[in-house]
């Protein structure tokens, strides 16, 4: 590739330009014909001589995973070599191996040189001339011994699931280049959809079955977890640590980012602060949590600021005083060199602050700052500060207030920065940006990406459902771009908040919201967002063919700097291999014989384990027309077979499944609906909203022939005729009378799509979910057995996977799937599912699991 070195030292000093990108790869946790599959060259036959290398960049997303990293086979002959990645105590475990044949290198690297979820390079060097593999991982290099490799080498290189090698490492890769100096293919890996995957100058080369495009994860916030507490609770994160923090009087949730482990802890002494509004900030070098509270509106003589030691869990008294004054959504800083804790501004008694305070963690006081000069802070609140600690400057953004401080006056939006340099106390006003949009307010917390520029999030907090959005906003003048989709946030309490935080290690944005339907009870969202976040338009702006000028001129751009990136790598990695090759010796790859890949069974997907007989199924058309799907991702397709899910809003949704699922109950009230779906609604507005939904659903239900939504009664209902297909309405009819093979064949094959109402996380479904599944799983426990009975071990496997798919920690499906193995000879696939159960036990029990693989064999 002409532009390659150029493009890859453009990222080394830009390296914004590969964070947002690459491909994750659904690995063991995965159904097989759900984990991911990428054939680099696809159709085309590739060719080198002498030697070339395969680069990327890895990323291994969770402990006990194993499985196949590449592939590559000779298309002239019929020798493949593979990269395989195990663990073993603490330390990881690379092997490139000859399949069928011997480990050639087996590289083992301490784990904690490979942090979980960051990216490390790798490069697989065949060097036909001599013979040699080289494997590089980070900084150590490793070599086989000599062999004989064919010259020149036509190779077929793929990535995760290949032919028999099923099982595939929880992992991403990114920056994939293959090729030598002179003939170099590059692939950004920068697709937001589909299956095929460009080069750097945007041609088709290859293919990739069951992606997940790791640029949409840097546009869409993922939901993390979940928490709820029953009394006022507060929340922080732990950047040391990776940890989140969700915690009340009684107990803490803690929950690690960078393993995706929670623990919750009951305190063995209840926090000693009466919480209200539970704020907090953490003194990481001290290792403590501070709650305090600035005001209580009732006789109150105990303590107003306690300390959490996180390393026991134990609370300690720090202070009685107190501001004696509310300050609701007050801005805050922690300057950790001083131990000095600042904050400004907030709402209380009819009045808007513009004081500082000031607490030293070991002074046990609160004092109001006086001494700031230069330019007027008016008083505000739903503001938000942060703090650059290498220039001891911290920064005031936004709010609302007025100039008087009284509420009776009214309030006006602010959207200006103002800068505070701690040495000096002087207030410089950066700017006050013109806003043209729709009146919105800053969450807690503004965080710096760079010395340039900073993100804040914001959200109109006068609507009781509304959504947050990020932008990131230039120091210097203001100007402003939104990043990423929204979230949606309840803020129909005092007590409701959001905070923006920034993990620059694990390269993540977090956003912690925390809602409030009566400012006691409250649930915690954690919200990710790879960093750095991209826009909509950036998204979907992948190379392709068309847009050779655009990076044409982006090259030009980065010319120069990339000539000197370019010799700066080449003296590197001459140093590296003069320095760095470590030849493994032959008696090392002799003791690990017993852990080699052998060739076995290739287990068969659940779709082709059923059914037993030869005729085609009805049930097995994925595409008919007229149908709603409610198990796996929510799909429509209407009378011409086209895609239509996108018509159905969440709302939509809601109400569709809401009727759907009543309709044992001859359809539901409308007053029952609008008590689900609007529940803090007056009853003048719910009816205008709910004719509007009606409306909407009955249009987009017109597009589908055989299903009609009726109103009779008092009560709505869903009728459905011989045209139409509902897999829900389906697995009703199936689950009511499984009394031959084929219901269950197709039993088995609408299950397999994934759980009921995937993603979708609303209380008012829980129940209708726990109920089917509550159903569901005995009767396939039952069919389980009677498959065992009748030695139909393929059917049993294939119910088993359907069962972890509902309950991931099923103990009989797991004891049931092994035996099954066992008798086909499936020995290794049986060793690894044991293995992937036991870890998907470690990680939601939080211990292990108290039986071992012979126990069942």
């Amino acid at each position: 590739m002409k532009f390659y070195y150029i493009y890859f030292a453009i990222y080394l000093f830009l390296p914004t330009l590969s964070f947002s990108q690459g491909l994750k790869f659904n690995g063991g946790h995965h159904a097989i014909d759900k984990r991911t599959s990428y054939e680099v060259f696809g159709e085309n036959t590739i060719s080198f001589e002498g030697l070339f290398d395969i680069d990327f960049q890895l990323a291994i997303y969770c402990t006990n995973s194993l499985g196949n990293i590449l592939r590559v086979q000779n298309k002239e002959n019929n020798t493949i070599y593979n990269l395989f990645y195990d663990e073993e105590k603490d330390q990881c475990i690379f092997r490139l191996n000859e399949e069928g044949k011997s480990s050639l290198i087996i590289a083992k690297i301490d784990r904690r040189l490979l942090d979980n979820n960051s990216w490390f390079p790798v490069k697989l060097t065949f060097n036909l001339t001599q013979g040699i593999f080289k494997l590089q991982i980070k900084n150590k290099v490793f070599a086989s011994e000599k062999i004989k490799l064919p010259n020149p080498y036509f190779p077929i290189i793929t990535f995760g699931k290949s032919d028999y090698l099923i099982d595939v490492p929880n992992m991403g890769i990114k920056n994939l280049s293959i090729g030598h100096k002179n003939t170099k293919y590059v692939f950004p890996l920068r697709e937001n959809e589909g299956n095929i995957v460009h080069d750097f100058e945007g041609n088709n080369y290859g293919l990739v079955s069951n992606p997940e495009w790791l640029i949409n994860n840097s546009y869409k916030w993922q939901l993390v977890q979940t928490f709820n507490s029953s009394i006022q609770a507060g929340s922080n994160y732990n950047e040391s640590r990776k940890e989140v923090y969700y915690f009340n009087r009684d107990s803490i949730f803690i929950h690690n980012i960078k393993t995706n482990d929670t623990r919750k802890v009951a305190f063995q002494k209840k926090c000693p602060v009466d919480l209200i509004q539970a704020t907090n900030f953490l003194d990481v070098k001290a290792n403590k949590l501070y709650v305090y509270e600035l005001y209580h509106n009732y006789p109150y003589e105990g303590p107003t600021v306690a300390s959490l030691n996180l390393d026991n869990l134990t609370w300690a008294i720090e202070s009685y005083d107190r501001v004696q004054k509310e300050l609701h959504h007050h801005g805050f800083f922690f300057d950790q060199q001083a131990k000095q804790y600042y904050i400004f501004g907030g709402y209380g008694n009819m009045s808007y602050s513009d004081k500082f305070y000031q607490y030293v963690a070991d002074s046990t006081k609160w004092q109001k700052l006086e001494d700031f000069t230069g330019d007027k802070l008016f008083p505000r609140y739903f503001l938000s500060a942060g703090y650059m600690e290498k220039n001891r400057t911290a920064y005031i953004f936004g709010g609302m207030g007025n100039e008087s401080g009284e509420h009776i006056v009214g309030r006006k939006y602010y959207y200006d920065l103002h800068k505070i340099n701690l040495d000096t106390k002087k207030v410089t006003k950066m700017w006050d940006i013109q806003w043209k949009d729709k009146h919105v307010v800053p969450a807690r917390g503004i965080v710096f990406p760079d010395q340039s520029h900073f993100y804040a999030l914001c959200y109109p907090e006068h609507l009781t459902r509304s959504a947050i959005k990020l932008y990131r906003f230039s120091i210097q003048d203001g100007s402003y771009e939104i990043l990423g989709d929204s979230v949606s946030i309840y803020s129909d309490k005092i007590s409701t908040r959001a905070q923006l935080y920034y993990d620059h290690q694990l390269g993540r944005l977090l956003a912690l919201v925390q809602e409030s339907n009566d400012d006691v009870k409250s649930t915690l969202k954690i919200y990710s967002l790879n960093s750095p976040p991209i826009s909509e338009t950036e998204l979907s702006n992948y190379p392709k063919k068309n847009n050779k000028i655009k990076y044409l001129i982006f090259v030009l751009f980065g010319g120069t700097v990339a000539i000197g990136a370019y010799i700066m790598f080449k003296r590197i990695n001459k140093k590296l291999e003069r320095h760095m090759i470590l030849p493994v010796p032959a008696d090392v790859a002799d003791s690990n014989k017993e852990h080699l890949l052998v060739k076995t069974k290739k287990l068969a997907p659940i779709d082709k384990l059923k059914p037993s007989n030869n005729e085609p199924a009805v049930w097995k058309n994925n595409l008919r027309a007229n149908a709603i799907y409610l198990f796996g991702e929510f799909t429509v397709l209407d009378r011409n077979q086209k895609d239509i899910s996108h018509l159905f809003s969440t709302r939509l949704k809601q109400v569709f499944c809401l009727i759907l699922t009543h309709a044992g109950e001859a359809g539901i009230s409308s007053a029952l609906l609008s008590h689900l779906v609007w529940p803090d609604k007056s009853e003048d507005k719910v009816k205008n909203s709910r004719g509007v939904t009606i409306n909407h659903l009955r249009k987009a239900l017109s597009e589908l022939d055989g299903i009609e939504l009726r109103y009779e009664k008092g009560r709505f209902k869903i009728e459905q005729h011989a045209d139409f297909y509902c897999d829900y309405t389906r697995c009703m009819k199936l689950t009511s009378s499984i009394n031959n093979t084929e219901n269950r064949d197709e039993l088995i094959y609408l299950l397999r799509r994934g759980k009921f109402l995937q993603g979708t996380n609303q209380p008012i479904f829980d129940s209708t979910k726990a109920d089917l599944e509550k159903n569901i799983t005995p009767l396939l426990i039952t069919e389980i057995y009677q498959s065992m009975e009748k030695h139909a071990y393929n059917d049993s496997i294939a119910l088993a996977e359907v069962i972890f798919l509902f309950d991931p920690l099923n103990e009989n499906a797991l004891f049931m799937e092994i035996k099954a193995m066992i008798a086909l000879k499936m020995l290794q696939e049986a060793r690894i599912r044991f293995q992937n159960f036991a870890s998907e036990y470690r990680n939601i029990m939080g211990e292990d699991l108290p039986f071992n693989f012979e126990d069942i064999a």
